[in-house]
């Protein structure tokens, strides 16, 4: 049986609480709303990812280049020995977010990206923003095979969505087709915001998975995990 893709870091029990790593050919969905913590969650990963010998592309809607090895080193993921080897590549795309408002065949353009799949894991920070204008329940479909043709050779796909940027239709495609799916939850407590990370599905854990996760996020820290989670 293939070894688990693990995101262990010595500092913080997250890759521990999510039964020690994520089986490779899994499609993970990381849900939650504006500001929620979703990018952070997929720094994380990546960072303990690639740091473990896995090799990852991260597609993003939300950073610059610059902004993105900016916000890794803030929370003291520091990646460009990473970067300059080749082990983790990252791919910007803010200005497709607007031209995909005026292209319908935005989701065959990224099935086509042959590139953007070569390595062990894909991110896609936030897809939602992205196939939001090109998306129908058929053509989601289409993208959720494409996504398995990959799961079948390995690969682990990890995707982040609004709720709010798509039809419901859609989300229940995805949902029900990811193997692994998380939302992020986030509640007003006093002058403090707690957030906690609620995991709804997890196909093929050999370790434990705590269902509720609590964490917070620091600079120069990163993320956090609470000792108790946030009901």
């Amino acid at each position: 049986m293939a070894e688990l893709k693990s995101f262990y870091l010595e500092r913080d029990e997250f890759n521990r609480k999510l039964g020690d790593g994520f089986p490779p050919g899994s499609l993970v969905v990381i849900e939650g709303g504006n500001g929620s913590g979703k990018s952070t969650i997929c720094q994380r990963i990546s960072y303990g990812m690639v740091d473990n010998g896995t090799s990852i592309t991260i597609v993003s809607t939300q950073q610059t280049t610059k902004g993105f090895i900016n916000q890794m080193y803030s929370l003291d993921y520091p990646i460009a020995n990473h970067l300059l080897k080749g082990h983790m590549l990252y791919i910007p795309v803010i200005p497709l977010v607007q031209a995909a408002k005026t292209r319908t065949d935005f989701l065959q353009r990224l099935m086509g990206a042959k590139e953007l799949f070569a390595n062990d894991v894909i991110v896609i920070d936030t897809i939602s923003a992205l196939i939001r204008y090109s998306a129908d329940a058929e053509k989601t479909l289409d993208l959720v095979s494409f996504f398995k043709k990959l799961n079948g050779i390995g690969k682990i796909i990890i995707i982040t969505l609004e709720p709010d940027q798509l039809d419901e239709n859609i989300m229940s495609v995805l949902h029900s087709s990811s193997d692994i799916y998380i939302s992020l939850q986030v509640k007003a407590s006093g002058n403090e915001i707690k957030r906690t990370m609620v995991v709804n599905k997890f196909t093929g854990a050999k370790g434990q998975v705590t269902q509720m996760i609590g964490f917070r996020i620091e600079p120069k820290v990163g993320l956090v995990i609470e000792i108790s989670a946030v009901a």
